[in-house]
């Protein structure tokens, strides 16, 4: 499986999958890492292991439109089976969502704590079960199909930093598990479960 991943900070996320790949424990090819922030750390991790790397700049575009066309063109420019979001911090347009085959991971249980701020949202609600979530992007934010979730108890006065490190070294794990999955069973229709199928891992309700 090409996979393309598009990173906005310090690609922690990227780094779990370099190094699956690395081990042998995902046979994917890292084909190449996007970015709309040039020199985050996130391409300095893929620059080290070889793969790589395009900058796409919101602020280099007079418009959202034009910025859209020409992530859309990048990232086709690499002929991906599969494009992961990876700590990257735009909402793209439908061009991009409807070309490829997207998935995204985020630090809550979905469809609780949707956006940016999902572990400051669950810690602020009082939760005290969180969690992550992969699932596919489609043109809401946060809102596609789920693939797999694995929940995290909050621990009584847990601040944003402690908990926010915890979700993500489940989310390291869970990413790489439904990355294997979906290239032992590559498939060209779009990522969406079969009617009334419970997605890959997800906690039971």
């Amino acid at each position: 499986m090409r996979l393309l991943v598009m990173v906005s900070g310090s690609g922690t996320g990227l780094q779990s999958v370099l190094d699956a790949v690395a081990a042998g424990r995902l046979d994917v090819e890292v084909v190449a890492v996007g970015t709309d922030v040039p020199g985050c750390g996130g391409v300095a991790r893929a620059e080290r292991a070889g793969v790589p790397t395009f900058a796409v700049p919101r602020d280099r575009f007079e418009d959202r439109a034009a910025w859209n066309d020409a992530l859309e063109a990048a990232i086709a420019a690499h002929e991906p089976d599969l494009v992961l979001f990876a700590g990257f911090m735009r909402i793209v347009g439908p061009g991009v969502v409807r070309r490829f085959r997207i998935v995204n991971t985020h630090p809550a249980l979905l469809p609780a704590f949707p956006g940016a701020h999902g572990v400051r949202d669950a810690l602020a609600y009082g939760a005290r079960v969180t969690g992550v979530t992969v699932h596919v992007v489609d043109d809401g934010v946060d809102t596609g199909p789920i693939l797999a979730q694995r929940a995290v108890d909050i621990a009584p006065g847990e601040d944003e930093q402690s908990l926010h490190a915890r979700l993500k070294d489940v989310e390291h794990r869970l990413l790489v598990e439904v990355l294997g999955e979906l290239a032992a069973d590559l498939d060209p229709a779009p990522l969406v479960p079969a009617a009334g199928a419970r997605p890959t891992g997800v906690v039971p309700r």
